[in-house]
């Protein structure tokens, strides 16, 4: 298990590369790619993170804003 996106090494390219190919397609299955739609993965505590096993937050369906937060 790969705690957070700081523990990556170069040898996770193709993992990491498979994960934003799901939420890519997930986006599509769920009818929120042609919209648009983000793609979160929170790390640490200032970046957000409270479960400490790397995974995405696909978020769509409505107008998001930047800055975030």
């Amino acid at each position: 298990t790969m705690p957070s996106l700081s523990d990556a090494a170069e040898g996770d390219a193709e993992l990491l590369g498979a994960m934003l190919l799901r939420a890519a397609k997930l986006a599509s299955d769920q009818g929120i790619a042609e919209d648009g739609y983000r793609v979160v993965i929170n790390t640490g505590g200032c970046g957000g993170q409270t479960v400490f096993q790397l995974h995405m937050h696909l978020l769509g369906g409505r107008d998001f804003t930047w800055p975030p937060g």
